[in-house]
């Protein structure tokens, strides 16, 4: 069967936004002023960004559906902390890339000896260059450094 021109282009630009899809990332963090700010800084770096209160929330994302490339947690949270929330996406997710982003570094390697090959760690406060290096370098397996409108390596839409 030989498809039209028309429909040959449509299938062409869906195939090739499908390849060109900034990676899908979610936030989770309790502090409402610290998750709007790694969100923003992603956001300007070229990613799509979803945000959840807390591990729960997180959960039910990932239990409708939700698709993510790559999640940063706080580790101290109430409810699930990031570690126990990890450790129950992992039952779902078990390839999950993790940043977990923390003032409280001590209580992750309370909760855990070691990090898994696909998680980091980036200690609170930090800035948005090392939340975008941290994310380029578990996604990419590099640094990639900030370029204007967006990281290099993260597709622009």
């Amino acid at each position: 069967m030989k498809l039209g021109t028309s429909m040959t282009r449509i299938l062409d630009d869906f195939v090739s936004s499908e390849k060109h899809a900034p990676p899908h990332l979610l936030v989770v963090d309790d502090d409402e002023g610290v998750r709007h700010f790694i969100e923003r800084v992603l956001v300007e770096g070229g990613y799509r960004v979803e945000t959840a209160a807390g591990g729960a929330e997180a959960l039910e994302a990932v239990d409708h559906g939700e698709k993510f490339d790559l999640v940063v947690s706080d580790v101290r949270m109430p409810g699930l902390s990031g570690p126990q929330f990890v450790e129950q996406l992992r039952r779902k997710e078990t390839d999950m890339k993790v940043l977990y982003v923390t003032g409280f570094s001590d209580q992750l390697f309370d909760e855990r000896e070691t990090l898994w090959f696909d998680e980091a760690f980036l200690d609170k406060p930090c800035t948005p260059n090392a939340i975008l290096e941290s994310v380029a370098l578990l996604l990419y397996g590099h640094i990639v450094p900030p370029q204007p409108g967006g990281i290099s390596g993260a597709p622009q839409h």
